[in-house]
């Protein structure tokens, strides 16, 4: 089997952009990353894309050219990119080809996701009792999460605070005037205990990375970054969370838990050896619940964690280096491949104002998607 290296990086800066569709922003990415990797649309062997609101990836050959490249469609929620990932990087692991493309984007309007629970095979109730609108879902996890292990309102504006300062130094990212931690604990109550900046809004932007088999990597040279490990999982019989929150019985866990310990497992490495994290951030609580899930902190670690900055991009395990979803908001499509792209930047040492200090060797995304699919993705320097 062949490594598989990412060689080319590419981005459509994350907001609102008037005039120009989901797709366009995919393009605009696929075009900046064929750029940086010195390479044209032609030379690709195939795709993996998506995105949940702006059609299907695959019509996006329209614009970059009919090549008769192999084009698959993904949708798995907040996890279409990461998978997207996964796809890609399978495909060239295998041997099969040698390279390849993973695309996400998406165009939202405004206002908080509220789907229709049975377009997710969900009871009709599950709606009607508010678990589909996210902001009421989101707040009745980590509700019940800090009542559990101890975590405190403060460190969810700290979780804020810090995504608002990392996003003030992002070129891509939406959000980019910092927040500060009262502001943000005193602003509108959305769904107790989380404020109007502890949520991400829905947005719009494009995501675009070329991965390479070693050997083509070498030929192409520039920017090459080992992806050591790519996992997605769905959830497990013993976690029930699409139907009571946090409800978990068993040894298994969740979908996070078991894709993290599988991706680890791939890569032959642990938690204490990554160096930079991207986590899924649709909300404050999401990012603390998941450094545990992740298996980064044990649960209720992390109020000690946030109040001594070690995730901080001068600190021990810097999280959400770009600011997160809070700071560039949540195009679904091109989350998950925006997690990964900063992790490319700053293990390129391309990441500016916001590169974290030292030399990090080893990253880390994960990406969840409900109703309960994760994505877990580990790179190297």
């Amino acid at each position: 089997m062949s490594d598989v290296f990412i060689v080319g990086a590419g981005i459509h800066p994350f907001g609102r952009t008037q005039g120009r569709s989901g797709l366009q922003q995919g393009v605009f990415a696929v075009r900046q990353a064929l750029a940086s990797a010195g390479l044209a649309w032609e030379d690709i062997q195939f795709a993996f894309g998506g995105s949940d609101a702006a059609g299907n990836a695959d019509t996006m050959v329209s614009e970059l050219g009919p090549t008769g490249l192999q084009f698959i469609n993904v949708a798995n929620g907040c996890a279409t990119g990461g998978s997207a990932l996964f796809g890609a990087y399978s495909a060239i692991r295998s041997g099969e080809f040698d390279l390849g493309l993973a695309v996400g984007f998406d165009k939202h309007p405004r206002g908080a996701f509220n789907p229709d629970p049975e377009d997710w095979g969900l009871p009709r109730w599950y709606g009607e009792t508010g678990l589909m609108l996210t902001t009421q879902f989101f707040a009745m996890k980590i509700q019940r999460y800090m009542a559990l292990y101890g975590i405190s309102a403060d460190s969810l504006a700290r979780v804020a605070e810090k995504a608002f300062e990392n996003g003030a130094l992002a070129d891509h990212a939406w959000r980019r005037t910092p927040v500060d931690r009262e502001t943000i604990a005193n602003s509108q109550m959305i769904s107790d205990p989380l404020t109007k900046y502890m949520f991400c809004s829905p947005g719009e932007g494009g995501v675009a990375l070329i991965l390479a088999s070693e050997k083509r990597a070498r030929e192409i040279g520039g920017l090459s970054v080992r992806v050591r490990a790519a996992a997605v999982r769905s959830r497990p019989r013993t976690s029930l969370e699409v139907f009571a929150p946090m409800v978990e019985i068993g040894e298994i866990g969740s979908a996070t838990q078991i894709a993290s310990r599988a991706a680890f497992d791939m890569a032959g490495v642990g938690p204490e050896d990554i160096d930079i994290a991207q986590l899924q951030d649709t909300e404050s609580g999401a990012e603390i619940m998941h450094m545990a899930e992740n298996g980064f902190c044990a649960d209720g670690d992390q109020e000690q964690w946030l109040r001594e900055g070690r995730t901080r991009l001068r600190g021990s395990l810097p999280v959400n280096t770009d600011g997160g979803c809070l700071a560039c908001g949540e195009p679904i499509g091109a989350s998950g491949l925006r997690q990964v792209y900063e992790n490319v930047m700053q293990l390129s040492r391309k990441a500016g104002a916001r590169q974290v200090s030292g030399s990090p060797r080893l990253a880390y995304s994960h990406v969840y998607g409900a109703p309960g699919v994760s994505g877990v993705t580990i790179m190297e320097a």
